[in-house]
């Protein structure tokens, strides 16, 4: 997650004391749905918004148990501006509303509802401080976390003051283990171990095998304020959810996208006209839109003839242009994606809520805002998510994609 200017914050952090983290899993597997909710109103700019907080996901962690082994799920809401999660923290505990977030590995809460040591709370006397973009906190805590109906024990972040975050508790960060290192005081060489670390090598005491190690997540496109429409599973690919099958990709070598779920893609409109040269970017549930570099979006602007549009920030086609929009490639490992026209329009029954005008088609192509070249080129945010079922292997080093019976959805 990059964060600019609206997304500030100083929190301090307690962290949970250290010890052998234990899961127990009554019933497996255990997943946690994700909802769709629009969260961006009247004259916000979808724009500001993504470059505010760059997360578009609301995952709201219910718990909703599916059939199918070994794996924890956790439903998520898409709220077109952030995918939040549910998650109860201490004994008896508190449920904080958190960002999930691939692009950051920090789990903390405080910043809207304030945190309450309870039975189960112990400090490591340790400090945590991390910087997204113009915010940062600082301390840690060991507490009792639960996903849905599993029951981790868990060093987390609590803040004691934040700015900016709107009824939002903090972040759950999904993100390699690595990008821990350096956040910790006395000692920034540890690794903080995440979440996802913790449900790996501790459910049910059993032995983790490959599939074990991966988080997939399934993200539903919607024209509707409000949905359930996704799923966080933790343990594995949810099979039901995509088509196909999955195709992997290493991370990248590239810095600095190496140090995210990076990858390595190059993106064809058309099928043959080229935007984006094979090039390093990331995958990321905490950005809302498809970023692209300067000079690549500007290819895309003259392919597809769009105009900028001051009100919503986005690029603007008439009716006719999207009409004859092309399909644009995203070349991945062995894999193409097909992303398309569809699927680059903002859905037009939300316009109002972009305050953009009722008959304008807005593309959720954006810039990112550096030149090609930088070793970090794109960013595939949520909207991309939507489209294709996604698989976040840390162990194994690498992201995998599939389709999806929404991959060709027409929510325009």
């Amino acid at each position: 997650m990059v964060l600019f200017g609206l997304f500030i914050f100083a929190p301090v952090v307690y962290v949970i004391a250290a010890g052998q983290p234990v899961i127990k899993i009554r019933d497996s597997p255990i997943s946690l749905q994700i909802a769709a909710r629009l969260n961006v109103t009247g004259a916000a700019n979808l724009v500001q918004v993504t470059k505010a907080l760059q997360s578009s996901k609301t995952v709201k962690v219910a718990a909703g148990i599916f059939a199918s082994d070994r794996r924890i799920g956790v439903p998520a809401t898409n709220a077109a501006v952030l995918y939040t999660a549910n998650v109860e923290v201490g004994s008896p505990s508190t449920s904080y509303t958190l960002i999930v977030d691939t692009g950051s590995s920090n789990t903390w809460i405080g910043a809207s509802k304030q945190y309450t040591p309870t039975n189960s709370s112990k400090s490591t006397n340790e400090t945590v401080a991390v910087s997204y973009g113009s915010g940062f906190f600082v301390s840690i805590i060991y507490d009792t976390v639960t996903l849905g109906r599993a029951c981790i024990r868990q060093s987390i972040g609590v803040a004691d003051f934040s700015i900016g975050f709107n009824g939002l508790d903090g972040i759950l960060g999904l993100g390699p283990d690595d990008l821990t290192n350096g956040t910790l005081s006395p000692n920034n060489t540890k690794i903080i171990p995440t979440i996802t670390d913790v449900c790996f090598l501790f459910i049910d005491n059993i032995s983790t095998d490959d599939s074990f190690l991966e988080v997939g997540i399934s993200f539903e496109p919607t024209n509707s304020l409000s949905i359930t429409n996704g799923e966080m599973s933790f343990g594995g690919a949810d099979e039901r959810k995509y088509t196909g099958r999955i195709t992997y990709a290493p991370l990248t070598s590239t810095s600095p996208a190496n140090e995210y779920f990076g990858i390595d893609q190059r993106i064809t409109y058309g099928g043959s006209s080229l935007i984006l040269t094979h090039t390093a970017g990331i995958v990321d549930t905490g950005t809302t839109l498809v970023l692209l570099a300067s000079d690549a979006l500007k290819t895309y602007q003259n392919a597809t003839g769009a105009v900028f549009d001051d009100e919503t920030g986005l690029l603007r086609l008439t009716t006719e242009q999207f009409d004859n929009l092309k399909s644009l490639f995203f070349h991945i490992g062995n894999a193409v994606f097909e992303f398309t026209a569809n699927a680059q329009a903002w859905p037009r029954s939300l316009n109002g809520m972009i305050n953009g005008s009722p008959d304008a088609v807005y593309l959720i192509i954006n810039d990112l805002g550096t030149e090609t070249g930088q070793g970090l080129d794109f960013v595939n945010g949520y909207v991309f998510l939507e489209r294709f079922y996604s698989v976040f292997d840390s162990r194994k080093q690498r992201v995998g994609f599939a389709t999806t019976p929404y991959t060709y959805a027409e929510t325009n």
